[in-house]
Parts: structure tokens; sequence; C-alpha cells
């Protein structure tokens, strides 16, 4: 039961780290269109604040939230190696 719970949270972890490597594509899509770039540039594109910074915190964010989903992904998917190595060894 473990080993599923493992699973189905690296399955919710993968899509997470899918959202995330969307939401570049998503907010520049917004800010074409004519939009606040879901809050990025509150006046649009031409009103930006910052227009250069913005872009690389916002890059940097993303990436760091990449890292850490995908590390824990791996460090789950080491788990439930290791819980199931354990569950199928040969006892006496």
């Amino acid at each position: 039961m473990a080993v599923f719970l493992i699973r189905f949270s690296v399955f919710l972890l993968g899509a997470t780290a899918v959202g995330i490597a969307a939401v570049p594509i998503l907010v520049m899509i917004d800010l074409l269109g004519g939009g606040t770039g879901y809050g990025l540039c509150a006046g649009g594109l031409e009103a930006c604040d910052k227009p250069y910074s913005t872009a690389a915190e916002f890059a940097i964010v993303l990436t760091i939230a990449l890292f850490a989903t995908v590390l824990t992904i791996r460090l789950l998917m080491r788990l439930a190696r290791r819980l199931q190595d354990d569950s199928y060894q040969v006892t006496r």
C-alpha cells in the first residue's frame, strides 16, 4: 500500500512538473493577447514596470520549482524501489 501511495504522489508531482513547464507558454500567450500575463505585468506588456527583470525573476522561480519537483520525484522513486525490494526478499 505504501508503494502505491508513493507512486501516486510521483504521478501528481509529474503533473505538477508539466504544469510548471507550461506556465511560461501560457503567460506569453496571455501577454501577446493583450492581457496582464496573469498578473506578471499589471498594466499589460507596454506598461510593465520592470520589463527586463520581471522575466528573469519569473524564470528563476520557475526553474527552482521545477528542479525541486524533479528532485522530489527522484527521491520518492528511490524510496519506492527500496520498499519494493524489501518486500520481495526471500526469508527463511
